[in-house]
């Protein structure tokens, strides 16, 4: 397997441009990846407007297949808010997509694997649109449409500061995307969030559907449960 510093170095071009967020987050991304076993690179960051245009026309004006249904303007990867990756293959130079591929044999998915600390540094994936489905690509959108893009609005400093201190590890937050219902011997106990397969529930509904008390110390900033 290449060197960290080397499939570091196969990126460092395309990471030009982008959102300081976005590209704090790819370079994150790379290496929790590479620790994982997985060494990816990536393949797109920012693309202008002609360049989106000429993608655009793939499949419809040019030979080859449709890859996008955004014409200039409309991604977010013309305003440094996206980038696509692949699998970068133990020879250090072949690339793969395939989603099923488990290089690090440990049973898993590579591309899942990288799916999930990908979530976990605030992207969002194209794999879970509705529509037409964009497997390699992650985005940060601060909640902005193209359309606000096109018009000239940014993420403000703010969010670009929340989201490097949930890179760096200081904001521990939590994806509520993923809604679950918890229940108790086939009856609804309360709701909850699931976020890289772990599940997040009220510990006191939860407890004391049990039979336990809880109470919660301020000073501490502990949370004590009692069964009696």
């Amino acid at each position: 397997m290449p060197t960290l510093d080397e499939v570091n170095n196969k990126s460092a071009a395309r990471l030009n441009g982008l959102n300081p967020a976005v590209r704090a987050g790819t370079v994150a991304l790379i290496q929790r990846s590479y620790e994982k076993g997985v060494p990816i690179v990536i393949t797109q960051g920012l693309r202008t407007i002609a360049e989106q245009n000429a993608l655009y026309a793939q499949g419809r004006t040019k030979p080859g297949p449709i890859v996008t249904h955004a014409r200039g303007g409309t991604s977010y990867h013309n305003y440094g808010l996206a980038v696509d990756f692949a699998l970068l293959l133990p020879d250090g130079r072949s690339v793969s997509w395939d989603m099923n591929r488990d290089g690090d044999k440990d049973t898993r998915s590579d591309w899942q694997e990288v799916i999930q600390e990908a979530k976990k540094l605030g992207f969002d994936w194209g794999g879970d649109w509705s529509s037409f489905k964009d497997y390699s690509h992650l985005q940060m959108d601060f909640g902005l449409s193209t359309k606000q893009l096109q018009a000239g609005m940014r993420p403000t400093a703010q969010q670009v500061n929340n989201a490097l201190r949930r890179i760096d590890g200081g904001d521990d937050e939590v994806n509520k995307d993923i809604k679950v219902t918890v229940t108790l011997n086939g009856k609804k106990l309360t709701d909850g969030v699931l976020d890289s397969d772990t599940a997040y529930v009220p510990v006191r509904a939860l407890a004391e559907a049990l039979g336990a008390k809880v109470t919660y110390d301020a000073k501490t900033k502990s949370v004590h449960i009692v069964k009696e």
